[in-house]
């Protein structure tokens, strides 16, 4: 079944099966298959024109997005899709005087499929796909199939605090999420999650090692450095260090009881590009439960999915 991001299916053998022939697409339209193809202009009345290698294809506005035509769902919705893949059933092909072929393309229609087949029906502690679409200063908004929005709270995207979804993701990123809650086909996701516990991660690092971390806050009594998104530890008091600087840092001791690394800071360090990718210490489908504090620690953090 084809509910994934939009932009997973363009690329497929059976996506151009479909759209490489008249033929092939009424077989489509007859199956009902979802297709994807890219968006190239908006009309003024937000009809929607898709690029196919054989006919003219149009998303007519109210066919644009689930809720479009109740005013649900804003028309930003249909205007952002231009120049990206857009995912849609056909409905109609429509054989003009001229010769030329119209298809008539539904992305409401593939949607509505995707939210009755699978939005609803996933669980709490589900692991799925998703696809950045835009970040805000609470959040990151991301496609978990067919176009159908859902979001990351800042707060669930790791461990380490962030100032902004950008310091973790990049727009069109791919990336794995866990469903939080399901609340009739709203979902609320999480992400921390997956980038393993404080011992997964604090393994990674030994006392009397130099490495590279980012700034993520400075504080009167000492600077906090992310090692990795769900590993951060405080270092002495420095000079002239602001949030964001990445720096070298000297680890003076990795205490499990106390969930603490000690740092100093060794200097400050030319910026690195932003990782795209990420290491996730979950490759199941689904999760029931997750502790990221160590057994030695006597806090205790976790998430409950059932």
């Amino acid at each position: 079944m084809n509910y994934v991001p939009e932009g997973l299916l363009a690329g497929k053998e059976i996506n151009h099966h479909y759209l490489e022939s008249i033929e092939g697409m009424t077989e489509a339209m007859e199956k009902g298959v979802i297709l994807e193809s890219r968006a190239v202009m908006c009309t003024s009345t937000h009809d929607l024109i898709v690029e196919l290698p054989y006919a003219k294809g149009i998303i007519p506005r109210e066919e644009g997005a689930i809720g479009i035509d109740t005013g649900k769902t804003r028309d930003i919705a249909i205007i952002s899709r231009v120049n990206k893949n857009v995912c849609f059933k056909i409905i109609n092909i429509i054989l003009e005087t001229d010769g030329t072929v119209t298809a008539v393309l539904s992305r409401r229609a593939a949607q509505a499929e995707c939210m009755e087949n699978y939005i609803l029906k996933l669980r709490p502690g589900d692991v799925i796909d998703a696809r950045v679409t835009h970040l805000e200063q609470f959040g990151s908004f991301v496609d978990i199939g067919c176009g159908i929005p859902s979001l990351i709270p800042i707060d669930a995207i790791s461990v380490s605090r962030i100032s902004h979804p950008s310091d973790r993701f990049v727009t069109g990123q791919y990336l794995k999420a866990v469903v939080k809650s399901n609340d009739n086909g709203r979902i609320c996701l999480t992400h921390k999650e997956l980038l393993g516990t404080w011992e997964e991660n604090a393994e990674k690092f030994s006392p009397g090692e130099t490495v590279g971390g980012i700034v993520r806050s400075v504080e009167d009594y000492g600077v906090f450095v992310e090692l990795t998104p769900n590993l951060a530890g405080l270092a002495e008091p420095k000079e002239n260090i602001k949030a964001g600087q990445c720096v070298s840092v000297y680890i003076k001791a990795i205490l499990p009881d106390k969930m603490k690394i000690k740092l100093v800071i060794v200097d400050v360090c030319e910026d690195i590009p932003l990782k795209t990718g990420h290491d996730y210490f979950i490759s199941d489908d689904h999760i029931s439960s997750w502790k990221y504090s160590p057994d030695a620690s006597s806090r205790c953090i976790t998430t409950e999915f059932e």
